[in-house]
């Protein structure tokens, strides 16, 4: 084993938390180590719109927008009903707004901007309809020079081979602009190709990490502490087959391939309690040509139905309730909600193709690969799910009434703000969070409910995808980790999914994960900093 360097942080893990949490320690004057396991920085922030969930913030003060933090924090409070949470929960309002205005200090960050995404859940109090999220600005790829090429990828051009063009947006730019930024301060040190292996404790206290770099163990002492911000336990068959109530094996997740939970084990290695194991950031997915799925939310036609040929919810739900929602049918019900079958007609198409181009039809590999299927008749494509046709018609027909009153009078599809979003905004903040641009539909009430009545008729499959697990170590309102007594492991700290979430099993908002990596990296930095 190497003998390595020593430094006053480490921060393993390089998504938006660990970046964030890197650069302000180093901007204090902390010598700080950040390892990554992978050849590329951003985790799964790379791949996310970058939304950050921080109500009270500058960007929406300056919006003019939520000029009463104590709205959310009845908002959190009613959504998360776990008292126990409230002081992460405060923690959280508290951290949020302090770490934009000290981002926003460096030019690299300039200003973060607000965007409209609606609360999830519409009719809890202190609900916005306008939402709390705000997202960075984009950044430009010469203006990152060689640093650009050390960001990953979104997963259309991991998966598929789509140009980078010469602007990062969403969670690349955030990655990209915090890269910059740390590595600017002069006190931080990027290695890459480096996985964690174990932590070093003496006496009770984490004074640093033992990692892998080709193949070679290497040891890094931590003066101050380590922070684990490297993501949750998504890509682990293992793990998930051990804690979750669906059997999914992380091939059909959005997760960063590299987050198989070492930063998760190496904790409960040292005496670190756990909770949440059996939760995850549950999102519907779309399965493409290549056989694997893409976040899918925002749906604004057709159906979703279940193996035995009937629609279960309301399709356009913010994706963690569609997620959820999947998870408990197929649990309870004794019929298949996982895949589900996604069925609508060419009148569907004709407006909103399939998230690419609306003008456009769906490029050929879509039919030629079996993930879109095509049918001259609902029988015939009941068939083709083997579905029962009876009940596929029925179920058609009702929705069609719905469609023709233009009030879904069993699932409501249309009628919360969120909804209503996916039915009028053009596009959406930079990110694979909604698939279509809206076109407007001047024959029918409601946009979201157009009746599939034209053939040919179609269908493509919903898989249970996620953006991560969502359980991890136990931490206090400052990510210090806990031990099962409650006492906290002097010199560690967690955040981001390696960490058990602040907001339970509840997703409040648009940004609440990358909220919370940022916000709680942020918390571990100024306590350790606190700590001497």
């Amino acid at each position: 084993m190497a003998g390595g360097e020593t430094y006053d942080v480490v921060v393993v893990g390089s998504g938006g938390g660990g970046l964030v949490g890197a650069y302000v320690a180093a901007s204090r004057g902390l010598r700080t180590l950040l390892i990554e396991k992978t050849d590329q920085v951003g985790g799964t922030t790379a791949y996310s719109g970058a939304g950050i969930w921080y109500p009270g913030s500058a960007p929406l003060k300056r919006a003019g927008i939520d000029v009463d933090p104590e709205q959310a924090r009845t908002y959190l409070r009613s959504v998360v009903a776990d008292d126990t949470r409230e002081p992460m929960q405060d923690a959280y309002l508290d951290a949020g707004p302090r770490l934009i205005d000290e981002l926003e200090q460096n030019p690299w960050f300039q200003s973060f901007v607000h965007a409209p995404v609606p609360d999830y859940f519409a009719s809890a109090p202190g609900a916005s309809p306008v939402g709390r999220t705000v997202f960075p600005p984009d950044v430009l790829v010469a203006d990152l020079g060689d640093r650009a090429d050390l960001v990953r990828g979104s997963i259309p051009r991991e998966r598929r081979g789509v140009e980078r063009g010469a602007v990062l947006t969403g969670g690349r730019a955030l990655v990209g602009r915090a890269l910059a930024a740390f590595l600017e301060t002069g006190n931080g040190t990027l290695r890459l190709g480096t996985r964690l292996e174990s932590l070093v404790s003496e006496d009770g206290r984490v004074v640093g990490v033992t990692a892998v770099h080709d193949g070679e163990r290497i040891t890094f002492r931590a003066g101050r502490g380590v922070l684990l911000a490297a993501g949750g336990f998504e890509r682990n068959a293992e793990l998930r087959a051990k804690y979750h109530p669906v059997p999914l094996d992380g091939t059909w997740s959005n997760g960063c391939p590299g987050n198989t939970g070492d930063a998760l084990q190496a904790g409960v290695a040292v005496g670190a309690a756990t909770d949440l194991l059996d939760e995850a950031w549950y999102v519907t997915g779309l399965v493409q040509p290549d056989g694997l799925p893409v976040f899918h939310s925002g749906t604004r036609g057709g159906i979703f139905v279940n193996g035995a040929g009937e629609r279960f919810m309301n399709e356009t739900r913010p994706y963690d309730q569609g997620g959820h929602e999947m998870v408990r049918l197929h649990s309870t019900t004794g019929v298949s909600h996982i895949p589900c079958h996604w069925v609508f007609d060419q009148r569907m198409l004709d407006r909103d193709s399939l998230g690419g181009d609306p003008e456009q039809p769906p490029d050929p590999a879509w039919l030629e690969s079996g993930a879109l299927k095509k049918a001259d008749t609902l029988e015939e494509l009941a068939q083709l799910i083997a579905v029962p046709y009876e009940a596929l018609r029925d179920t058609v027909e009702e929705f069609n009434g719905y469609a023709a009153r233009g009030v879904d009078e069993r699932f409501h599809r249309g009628e919360s703000p969120w909804d209503q979003m996916c039915s009028h905004i053009v596009g959406f903040p930079a990110g694979p969070v909604m698939n279509y641009p809206a076109k407007a539909s001047p024959d029918f009430a409601n946009p979201l409910l157009l009746p599939i009545d034209t053939a040919p008729f179609y269908v493509a499959t919903i898989v249970l995808s996620d953006i991560g697990t969502k359980g991890g170590l136990k931490t206090d309102e400052n990510a210090r980790v806990l031990r099962a007594d409650g006492a906290t492991i002097p010199g560690l700290y967690a955040a981001g999914n390696t960490a058990a979430a602040m907001s339970g099993r509840a997703y409040p908002g648009a940004g609440t994960p990358i909220g919370s990596s940022l916000a709680f990296s942020y918390r571990a930095v100024l306590d350790l900093v606190a700590q001497g």
